[in-house]
């Protein structure tokens, strides 16, 4: 029996970037016909089950409304507290379950904490969020589909999945948190809105994802070192000083000259100690992390993050494969 689940973040897409940059504003309606197009993609490959997160807005539910679908769609069970704890205990119970994959509709943040649920089970993560670099802007029937060839083992993880690096945070010695995108130290000791916007706060970045052509902190290295989504390296920079300066899009809309005053390339097991204290640092964009005065940060790059099923290797296999179009006996 394959099952796949799906995790659809009611609050994505809704930041403060929306009042102070250009943001575009994805509302939940736009999610539902999205799961919509997502579930029938799945059953139209022969996925056998689906389980999804319950949320506030009943987006699953909602998608459901008027599909004419007989196999089973249905709700975990658990405790849910209506903030993002509720996508890392969906991620642990569908790994639990036996999910084969799992749908996740959200930005980077989204996917941080579903990553923090399971290391184990294929993400495959559709952008719905502000600044998204983790998850990618695909048709969400196509994103179905994808997810159930691999969810029913039609083509070979091999050839669809790649496993991500993590960035673990580490204060005092133990391990706190993780991100998959980026790491940005801020100079403001306020959580207040989590969305980092102002650039003047920000004295640090490390990055594991670094390229040109994406938009918020990865711009910023991908001028300077890029690093793609599979390499087991990671980019640490200190931002200040009138020398070096990189012109990025930080925010939609935004574009901003960032001075560069330090560049190290970091490998899978190094360590690099926070050099602002006391700061907070930003997880994938989102303020998380208060590091006190006297306390002792040190980001660390692990190769062991989540798998990630690529939407276009998944197809191009399945096309190899012949699964879509099959050869007649005649």
């Amino acid at each position: 029996m394959s099952l796949v689940g799906i995790i659809a973040n009611p609050a994505s897409g809704k930041d403060i970037r929306r009042l102070v940059a250009y943001g575009s504003a994805f509302d939940n309606q736009e999610k539902v016909r999205m799961v919509r197009r997502i579930l029938l993609g799945l059953f139209a490959v022969g996925v056998d089950e689906v389980c999804y997160m319950p949320d506030y807005y009943g987006i699953v539910p909602r998608a459901l409304d008027g599909l004419k679908i007989d196999a089973p769609v249905f709700p975990l069970d658990f405790d849910a507290k209506a903030d993002q704890r509720d996508s890392t205990e969906a991620a642990r119970v569908m790994e639990k379950s036996g999910a084969t994959c799992i749908v996740t509709l959200g930005g980077d943040g989204t996917n941080r904490v579903v990553a923090k649920g399971t290391l184990k089970v294929p993400i495959l993560p559709i952008s719905t969020g502000t600044n998204n670099v983790f998850p990618f802007m695909v048709e969400a029937t196509i994103a179905g589909m994808a997810a159930g060839l691999v969810a029913t083992n039609l083509v070979p993880l091999e050839e669809c999945v790649f496993c991500s690096t993590k960035l673990e945070i580490k204060l005092d010695g133990k391990i706190v948190d993780l991100a998959l995108v980026d790491v940005a130290v801020c100079e403001d000791l306020f959580l207040g809105s989590k969305a980092v916007w102002d650039m003047r706060k920000v004295s640090q970045i490390f990055l594991n994802r670094a390229e040109p052509g994406n938009i918020g902190f990865s711009s910023i290295g991908g001028h300077l070192h890029p690093v793609k989504a599979e390499e087991p390296q990671c980019l640490c920079l200190k931002l200040g000083g009138s020398g070096r300066f990189v012109k990025a899009p930080v925010a939609p809309g935004i574009v901003e000259k960032i001075f560069i005053s330090e560049q190290k390339v970091m490998n899978v097991g190094e360590e690099v100690e926070i050099a602002t204290v006391p700061s907070v640092l930003a997880l994938d964009g989102e303020r998380e992390v208060e590091v006190r005065r006297g306390q002792h940060a040190l980001i660390c790059l692990a190769k062991e993050g989540p798998l990630v099923v690529d939407v276009k290797r998944t197809m191009d296999s399945a096309m190899k494969r012949k699964i879509l179009a099959p050869v007649s006996d005649g």
